[in-house]
């Protein structure tokens, strides 16, 4: 555990270098690094945290680790705790169904014998000037736990999938303190609990959320740390609402102002309601970026280790997604 200290130290200490005169988005950019990168997925693909399954020990610290990194860089819980608390219910286990989060699903399962899994997600925000308006940068932070009956290693650590996503929000979210201004929109920062058990965390949040309709734009990441292809090691898949074309520009626009290493596919999607918790917010109208570096031979293996994660890669789009989540946060229409 005493590599976790350091680890730790060196997220914490990844943003505290002297920043000279700059712009606010220079400032922020500069906070953007490796180390907190490796920090970061380091701790959570660590086998003390047990693959982070939904409702079991791993998960919850995983949800403890990124609340004391939020009010540590000064990001404000959205509500009076870091943490929405949530249930999820199913069938007893010898009748296959899935778990669910709606209260009338709950209502029916509660009358024969059930499982029922504790779950939360965590969730800070930086307030706006325009309070009405919310934008929303999120990834899930669990995985799929362990395998007792594994011959060999037995531990599903998730590295890419998803602590990759979770460490470029919380450089995101440090980079927006660093900045030193003010948005003109409230950004969400937000961490998904059971994603893998059927979007969970996503789900109960929007269905109970008072402000749904006032969400302008949510950008997902799920999966930004692998190859597909080996002899191309800048590739990214970029999915976004179609019908909001400026996403798209801000990426090629950004690619080429601040020298960004990357070649995205860029995939405009009419109905993007598939794939991981950008789904959640489709389904509701919401518009949505996506960055996602395709699947390798590790998704949902025990092998999807940090060693094997391209880190070069994860910084450049980490800048990128902040720049997407500034202009989402400021700009007066998209």
């Amino acid at each position: 555990m005493k590599r976790r200290f350091y680890l730790l130290i060196s997220f914490l200490l990844g943003g505290t270098m002297l920043i000279s005169a700059q712009s606010p988005v220079d400032k922020a950019l500069s906070t953007i690094n490796r180390s907190s990168a490796e920090a970061t997925i380091g701790f959570l693909a660590a086998d003390e945290l047990q693959g982070r399954e939904a409702g079991f020990h791993g998960s919850y610290v995983s949800s403890e680790y990124i609340a004391s990194l939020l009010q540590w860089m000064g990001v404000q819980p959205l509500n009076d705790s870091y943490f929405q608390p949530f249930e999820a219910y199913r069938k007893e286990r010898q009748k296959k169904g899935r778990l669910e989060v709606h209260p009338d699903s709950i209502a029916k399962l509660k009358k024969e014998v059930h499982q029922k899994l504790s779950m939360r997600n965590v969730l800070g925000m930086i307030p706006g000037k325009n309070t009405k308006e919310y934008v929303i940068v999120g990834a899930h932070f669990d995985h799929l736990g362990i395998d007792p009956a594994l011959d060999g290693d037995q531990i599903y650590n998730g590295a890419d999938d998803n602590a990759s996503g979770v460490s470029a929000v919380l450089q995101i979210a440090r980079a927006f303190v660093a900045s030193g201004q003010q948005p003109e929109r409230n950004v969400i920062f937000a961490f998904w609990d059971g994603e893998e058990k059927g979007l969970l965390g996503s789900k109960y949040f929007v269905q109970t959320c008072p402000f749904v309709s006032q969400i302008k734009g949510y950008l997902n990441f799920d999966m930004i740390g692998r190859n597909n292809k080996p002899q191309q090691p800048r590739h990214v898949v970029y999915f976004y609402t179609a019908a909001h074309p400026a996403f798209g520009d801000w990426l090629k626009d950004d690619i080429k102002k601040y020298g960004l290493r990357l070649e995205p596919d860029y995939r405009a999607w009419d109905n993007p309601i598939g794939g991981s918790d950008n789904g959640t917010f489709a389904k509701v109208g919401i518009p949505i970026i996506w960055y996602h570096t395709d699947g390798h031979p590790d998704y949902h293996q025990p092998s999807d280790h940090a060693d094997r994660l391209n880190w070069d890669k994860i910084v450049e789009i980490t800048k990128a997604s902040f720049l997407n989540m500034w202009k989402m946060a400021n700009e007066k229409s998209f």
